[in-house]
């Protein structure tokens, strides 16, 4: 199978599917005599894998280690929960510091008048200080 065929069955671009191949991430491809790559139904696998991983925010160095457990046959799923339930809570902290951002930012707007004056308490808050 060539990288355009497995660019559709994966929904992948022919780049990224090379740039997964240059980090490492997939096993390498054979290659014909003509330097083309030949691809497997385990290529299919790894980057439809390495696609949806990527869709629930794991990062590069954590497709390598769900990679590695998936190419594992002595593989334990404990290990797989384990990664996947310390990527929810990396998500949770997220939210929580997102909605402390967003909290901030609308307590900033309430303290703005939004007119046409220079003074911004907006600003004057980010800045640090305090209009006299």
């Amino acid at each position: 199978m060539n990288i355009s065929d497995v660019a559709k069955k994966t929904g992948l671009t022919s780049k990224t599917i090379r740039f997964y191949e240059e980090k490492g991430l997939v096993t390498p491809p054979l290659r014909s005599e003509n330097g083309y790559r030949s691809y497997s139904i385990k290529h299919i696998e790894e980057l439809t894998l390495l696609r949806q991983a990527r869709q629930v925010g794991f990062n590069l160095e954590e497709c390598r280690e769900m990679i590695g457990l998936f190419n594992n046959p002595q593989r334990h799923s404990a290990d797989v929960k384990a990664r996947t339930l310390d990527k929810v809570a990396e998500i949770e902290s997220h939210i929580h510091e997102l909605n402390l951002m967003r909290t901030r930012l609308l307590a900033l707007a309430e303290s703005c008048p939004g007119d046409d004056s220079a003074d911004c308490p907006i600003i004057n808050n980010l800045a640090g200080c305090c209009h006299r």
